[in-house]
């Protein structure tokens, strides 16, 4: 049976209703983010481990362009993809695992990350044109007030943990990086083909850790079982399914919209954890998980967001 090309999946008559689910399984993807992280770096550097992940899932996606026979850009759509690589991906993940590995709690992190909808909204106003109604301004405060509440009064320590101002300029690099990386993927890159596009993204973002790693590391690594598996879960649960996923996101909505998803990763990290390790949730944790998850409600009530439109031109 032959593969479907992108294009031709786009009409099948039930793509709305998938794509209602996109945010959903994108989130619970996403917040395993600082799992991998945390199970991954006590046996590699950060650019180094960034590097080996890169490099896998650029194999993947090889594969996955070749079974469905992706379109390659020219060569203005793969400078523009891979910018947004430097930003999404290199800016981004290089900046949290530095700050991680260099003392920042997890829960710190993802606090200063989670400043990304209000960043993006204020950026996407001056630069794209976006309106932000009355209501989802609301909804943007009661998202940012719930994750403040999650990890401030939610957890012990989780927003205590000395560091230093190095350690401050890794985090605000990838709240930067992650911000202007999804209005720059929106600006330029609608017409770029998911697969290809995406490929060029993880391509820029490879060629930087490699410089990075070569540069200030040691790059040596101990190969436990854990390790392994972290690495293939951050190659394939993460930089495969997950960034597809944000990829989809940005395309059929508002940048202000897909940002605000990012609200609700710490809460679901929270859960995530408690499930897997036991760690305890106090009552203002679960009521900053239910006004983050009302945050989000408020910005992407309306269900217009996912305009009918094609994935590749």
């Amino acid at each position: 049976m032959a593969v479907p090309r992108p294009s031709e999946t786009d009409t099948m008559p039930n793509r709305g209703s998938l794509l209602k689910w996109i945010p959903i399984l994108f989130v619970l993807l996403w917040s395993t983010g600082f799992i991998g992280a945390k199970y991954g770096l006590p046996f590699a550097e950060p650019f180094t481990l960034l590097m080996y992940r890169m490099y896998l899932t650029l194999a993947a996606f090889l594969l996955l362009i070749h079974l469905f026979r992706g379109r390659w850009p020219d060569l203005r759509g793969a400078a523009h993809s891979m910018v947004v690589g430097a930003l999404v991906h290199a800016a981004y993940l290089g900046g949290v695992f530095s700050a991680i590995e260099n003392g920042m709690s997890a829960g710190l992190v993802s606090l200063l990350v989670g400043l990304q909808p209000i960043l993006t909204t204020l950026v996407a106003r001056g630069w794209m044109g976006e309106k932000v109604s009355a209501i989802q301004a609301a909804g943007l405060a009661s998202g940012l007030a719930g994750v403040t509440m999650v990890l401030i009064l939610g957890g012990k320590g989780a927003g205590s943990a000395a560091f230093s101002p190095d350690t401050l300029i890794y985090a605000l690099v990838a709240l930067f990086g992650i911000s202007l990386g999804t209005l720059y993927q929106k600006h330029f890159c609608t017409h770029v083909h998911l697969l290809t596009g995406t490929f060029y993204q993880f391509l820029s973002t490879a060629l930087i850790m490699t410089v990075l790693a070569f540069s200030f590391e040691t790059r040596e690594i101990t190969w436990d079982p854990q390790f392994i598996l972290a690495l293939l879960w951050l190659v394939f649960g993460l930089s495969l399914t997950a960034i597809l996923l944000l990829m989809v996101m940005i395309r059929e909505g508002e940048a202000a919209k897909v940002a605000s998803y990012f609200y609700l990763t710490p809460p679901v990290t929270a859960l995530l954890a408690w499930l897997l390790f036991q760690e305890q949730l106090n009552t203002w944790a679960i009521g900053g998980m239910l006004v983050a998850v009302f945050g989000v409600y408020l910005v992407v009530r309306n269900p217009g967001w996912l305009r009918q439109r094609k994935l590749t031109p």
